[in-house]
């Protein structure tokens, strides 16, 4: 979603994606142990809450924001990626980590773009926007190379930094906001 996009009224998007990507973080980088089958529908349930915010606050924004369908298609792409991941439990640790490289990745060229088309966002807003679109763009890179080469942990502690990283600059942006 594009942070920078949100309007006041629809303040609790940034607060349900904020809270999401916070606590799936958390999750991660508390729980280095986790198994690939918690780590998976943990991801699947922040894909699907994000897919709902994504495509509700794109919704939101038709009329008043030029790049209102961005959010709306990231958040199709989210929900597909979450309901298969949910229906396909036994993916290969490969196809999970491409899958979840491929939505951060999305998820950040969105929240960049977004941000740069938001002419209405204050110059703060636009930067909170702007990091955290960078932080999902490095973030899906990252996965995608490290994960190859590591045995599963150093995939979680990105993972998990990311989600608290962006987490806390998505509800920051709701503080620039009001």
């Amino acid at each position: 979603m594009s942070t920078a996009s949100i309007t006041k009224e629809n303040w609790w998007a940034l607060v349900s994606g904020g809270v999401a990507t916070l606590v799936f973080g958390v999750a991660a980088v508390f729980w280095p142990g986790i198994t690939l089958l918690v780590l998976l529908y943990l991801f699947s349930a922040y894909a699907l809450v994000s897919g709902v915010v994504n495509v509700s606050a794109g919704l939101g924004t038709l009329g008043r924001a030029d790049s209102w369908f961005l959010p709306v298609a990231l958040g199709l792409f989210e929900l597909g990626v979450g309901v298969y991941l949910l229906r396909h439990t036994a993916v290969k640790f490969a196809t999970f980590v491409i899958l979840i490289g491929f939505v951060l990745i999305a998820h950040g060229i969105v929240e960049a773009v977004g941000a740069y088309y938001d002419t209405k966002a204050t110059a703060k807003v636009q930067a909170l926007s702007y990091l955290s679109g960078v932080g999902a763009l490095v973030a899906g890179i990252v996965i995608l190379f490290v994960a190859k080469e590591s045995q599963g942990v150093d995939f979680v502690w990105v993972l998990g930094l990311y989600g608290i990283g962006v987490g806390i600059l998505q509800i920051a942006t709701l503080a620039e906001k009001k």
